[in-house]
């Protein structure tokens, strides 16, 4: 990853943390070793939740929509969550959270 590439990356990690930790109430922060063989997810700290962030260009926005989350469950097998979330940053600043149709099961039956 480029150095600009990194600090928008590394903003918008940041930026998840702050949210989580105002909308959750939980110590959230970003997690050390990115781009490991064994990639935990990029934020810690929400309880038995994996969380995945993309910060990608414009013309990306859909690409993370699509790749983010299929990555985000290997990501979630490695850390051995029960559950995950990808923030995607859209132009502007705000954030959705995408889930695949399994990942919003997971939920769903959870609190069923």
């Amino acid at each position: 990853m480029t150095g600009a590439a990194k600090r928008k990356g590394d903003k918008a990690e940041l930026e998840v943390q702050e949210l989580l930790r105002r909308l959750l109430g939980v110590p959230a922060r970003r997690a050390l070793g990115a781009g490991r063989l064994d990639d935990v997810g990029d934020i810690d700290g929400v309880p038995d939740t994996c969380i995945s962030v993309a910060n990608w260009p414009k013309r990306g926005t859909l690409r993370a929509v699509r790749e983010k989350p299929v990555q985000a469950e290997e990501q979630r097998r490695n850390k051995g969550s029960s559950f995950v979330a990808t923030f995607v940053r859209l132009q502007g600043g705000e954030y959705r959270v995408v889930l695949t149709p399994e990942q919003w099961a997971a939920y769903w039956t959870e609190v069923r």
